[in-house]
């Protein structure tokens, strides 16, 4: 991912000293467990901990590797190049380079997931502290882009926060499906390595043995991880699409927070354009982009093949550097963003009532005249509303259809605001808890 849309800490995770770290982790708790089994001697176990602070040469690995075109043994020889050839020869004793390549990226995307998870909670803050701000905010609901009822900006952020949290449950269970080690040999069967070594390892390193490796940890568990990264870029989308329509010119009921000497357009000076989530939508794209890719991994050729490797070196940091960016941005854009309560009650009032059509036609039927006559009233007096300007009330008073079934102080009361959001404490009960 291009440094416009990554932060340091998630990047840190996917540098390559970062990842030869983990290697080198991986094979020393293995050499311990292999000590403790008998298996090598616990000298040559203690001498691959002399390597513990040093910061491994990714260059020289690179320079190893251009020989031998095999990454892990590029590594196990400049390890060797630290600790000695002789201390070296039992490490990766009865390993295979995938127990040591699978483990650590289910170590890293773990790690993701942690920095994930704390983004999430800030997009959750921002998001029940403006649901609160604006709990009885009322703003006109929209069904397809259309002025539906009133509701309140407080339920349109505390909407989000509800699909938000959801996301984030499921990444804590996409974190733990994740969150295994395999340290099982040659196609998994533990043939030349004890079962015993792959518990240790993976205690040592917060995972839980795969309970059947085949050679390979099962890209199931990735396919879900990513998948959940992408259902969460959709959810960041939604919010940022809402956002983008609200501060269209002629809505303008919410903008995103514009900045002191910041420029809209190169060629128009008037321009404040919602570039922060037209952003986010663009962002989104991209983690989705890898949601199919981790799934066709799922299939390999027997007990292993590597077709899956070459996905994962890009869709791993693409996906998590990639939301983490887009997280922090939409918390930022929640937290600044300008509401127009004033905008929000002209948008609702431009077509003159025209929104208690619903309470009318209801009002009609419990009067005693039927649905079918009922809509036919209401739509007749609404369509004056959309193609001459009336006034819904008006209109309904003059009509005498709809007076002999309903009084005048009767239709009045039809169009009381505060009708549609008596339950709004109800919602937020339930979103937010008591």
């Amino acid at each position: 991912m291009i440094p416009r849309y990554a932060r340091k800490e998630m990047v840190d995770i996917w540098e390559p000293a970062t990842k030869f770290k983990i290697w080198y982790e991986i094979e020393a708790h293995a050499c311990d467990a292999q000590a403790a089994l008998g298996v090598i001697p616990k000298a040559n176990a203690e001498a691959v901990w002399r390597a513990k602070d040093v910061e491994f040469d990714v260059a020289r690995i690179d320079e190893i590797e251009a020989v031998t075109k095999h990454d892990v043994i590029a590594f196990l020889t400049h390890l060797a190049e630290h600790i000695g050839s002789d201390d070296a020869r039992f490490v990766h004793q009865g390993m295979t380079s995938s127990d040591v390549l699978d483990t650590t990226l289910n170590i890293q995307l773990v790690r993701a997931a942690d920095i994930l998870l704390k983004d999430m909670d800030r997009v959750l803050a921002a998001l029940k502290k403006r649901a609160y701000e604006h709990k009885d905010t009322v703003r006109i609901g929209r069904s397809h882009g259309i002025h539906a009822e009133p509701t309140t900006m407080g339920l349109t952020f505390a909407r989000f926060y509800a699909e938000m949290d959801r996301n984030r449950a499921r990444l804590v269970n996409a974190r733990a499906e994740v969150a295994t080690g395999a340290i099982s040999g040659a196609v998994g069967t533990f043939a030349n390595i004890d079962p015993r070594v792959e518990e240790h390892v993976c205690a040592q390193l917060g995972l839980i043995p795969e309970p059947i490796s085949t050679q390979v940890i099962p890209r199931d568990r990735h396919a879900m991880f990513f998948a959940t990264l992408g259902v969460i870029a959709s959810s960041i989308e939604n919010c940022a699409i809402e956002i983008r329509h609200m501060q269209r010119t002629e809505v303008l009921e919410a903008e995103e927070f514009f900045s002191k000497g910041q420029k809209g357009s190169s060629a128009m000076p008037h321009k404040r354009n919602p570039v922060l989530t037209e952003n986010l939508t663009g962002l989104a794209r991209l983690v989705r982009m890898c949601v199919v890719p981790a799934m066709e991994n799922v299939a390999l050729w027997h007990e292993r093949d590597i077709s899956h490797s070459s996905v994962e070196r890009g869709i791993g940091p693409d996906a998590t550097i990639t939301l983490d960016f887009a997280l922090n941005r939409l918390a930022g854009v929640i937290e600044n963003l300008v509401i127009y309560p004033d905008n929000m009650l002209k948008n609702m009032n431009k077509f003159k009532g025209l929104v208690m059509s619903q309470r009318v036609l209801l009002a009609l039927t419990q009067a005693g005249v039927s649905r079918e006559d009922s809509y036919r009233l209401v739509q007749r007096n609404a369509m004056k509303v959309w193609e001459q300007g009336a006034d819904f009330k008006t209109e309904l008073l003059a009509d005498p259809e709809v007076t002999a079934a309903l009084s005048p102080a009767e239709i009045e009361e039809k169009f009381d605001l505060g009708y549609h959001t008596k339950h709004v404490d109800t919602i937020f009960a339930r979103v937010f808890g008591a």
